[in-house]
């Protein structure tokens, strides 16, 4: 980690808990003593207040404005993050059921998903892209979908290999659950097949410590009642997430950063915009290098979200990330199973950042070519 006085910031391409905008950090800063007009701290306030309940409602409503979320479908806030929902799903999606599951396999974060399922009943591998290393998606028709599968389970977008859906795959009938963690809001939604959403905030939402969970309301009639009552979906759409004491402060920070996206990026639409370009500045650098920078993802499943690349050699690498440390370029080494750098150009990465790292690039490779 970069050591920087206290006045200052580094541009942070941690995968997560990753860059939150600046706005939404002096806010909180501002408000984190006494919130305006309750003359209490958040992390003082009770969960059965009626300021709390309407930052709640608040955060939900605003949710569901920017991803046009249809009216039969619950929005919840859970703990837990995205390893509670690779149990929490089959839990209660796929318990009783007598279709098996479908999953699509990209990388490590559906891979832990699909072994977590297979506690809970039958799973169908329809793709799996280990071969060549997480390196590219399936298409529509290589992905071998059923659609009378209990449900088609797919990771939107892999942190780890920085592969991306540049849109949701057709599941017909079979509700399509999506892991959405690292790309939530990043770009709109298509409804259509989707039965379940979820996303774990602290990557492209909000802080850690809660988790979005957009499901279909028909698709609670599978929760089964000898489920642990934490673990059913139902009971916290009942209880509107207050089933147990929820995480305020994530929530009441989650809807700051939703009120950003809406307010000052000026909804999905053009943070999807914004996004590609930033992207943009990395990918054309890369392939403009003449082969010293190698992109782990082929060209067409590129994330816009993880960057991740080689260098000619592991030394260089080093030098690369102790280098960009040291230029306030924070949290650039790769995944371990991947090498080589990752730069998480999430949402609220500025374009200063993400021009900043392109220059350094240059830079290294005129000076270690």
């Amino acid at each position: 980690m970069s050591t920087v006085t206290a006045n200052q910031r580094v541009f942070n391409f941690s995968p997560g808990p990753a860059v939150l905008p600046l706005p939404v950090l002096e806010q909180v800063q501002r408000d984190l003593v006494s919130l305006p007009g309750y003359g209490m701290s958040i992390l003082e306030m009770s969960h059965r207040a009626q300021g709390f309940l309407d930052i709640l409602a608040g955060a939900k409503q605003m949710l569901r404005e920017l991803l046009a979320i249809p009216e039969n479908y619950h929005i919840i806030f859970l703990q837990g993050g995205s390893r509670l929902q690779f149990s929490m799903v089959p839990m209660n999606l796929l318990r009783g059921q007598s279709a098996a599951a479908d999953y699509v396999i990209t990388g490590s974060w559906s891979k832990m998903a699909l072994d977590e399922a297979k506690r809970e009943g039958q799973v169908k591998v329809t793709w799996d892209g280990k071969a060549t290393n997480y390196d590219r998606l399936p298409t529509q028709a290589e992905a071998g979908l059923n659609p009378d599968a209990a449900f088609t389970y797919l990771c939107s977008n892999e942190t780890i290999q920085g592969v991306q859906f540049a849109e949701e795959l057709d599941t017909g009938a079979s509700p399509l659950v999506i892991d959405a963690s690292s790309d939530f809001l990043h770009r709109p939604l298509n409804f259509k097949n989707i039965g379940l959403v979820y996303a774990c905030a602290q990557k492209n939402a909000g802080p850690a410590g809660v988790t979005a969970v957009i499901i279909r309301d028909d698709l609670l009639a599978r929760s089964q009642d000898s489920l642990p009552g934490y673990l059913n979906f139902k009971n916290h759409v009942k209880e509107d997430s207050l089933y147990n004491t929820p995480p305020t402060f994530a929530i009441y920070l989650m809807g700051l950063v939703l009120r950003w996206l809406k307010d000052d990026v000026g909804g999905l639409k053009a943070m999807h915009q914004r996004n590609k370009d930033k992207a943009k500045l990395i990918y054309d650098l890369i392939d403009g290098s003449g082969g010293y920078f190698k992109g782990h993802a082929q060209t067409a499943n590129r994330s816009l979200m993880n960057v991740t690349f080689r260098l000619p050699n592991e030394a260089l690498e080093k030098k690369f990330c102790k280098e960009g440390e040291d230029r306030g370029l924070d949290g650039l080494k790769g995944h371990r199973s991947v090498g080589g750098i990752r730069a998480s150009i999430y949402n609220a990465m500025p374009v200063a950042g993400v021009e900043a790292l392109a220059d350094f690039m240059r830079e290294f490779k005129k000076n270690n070519g």
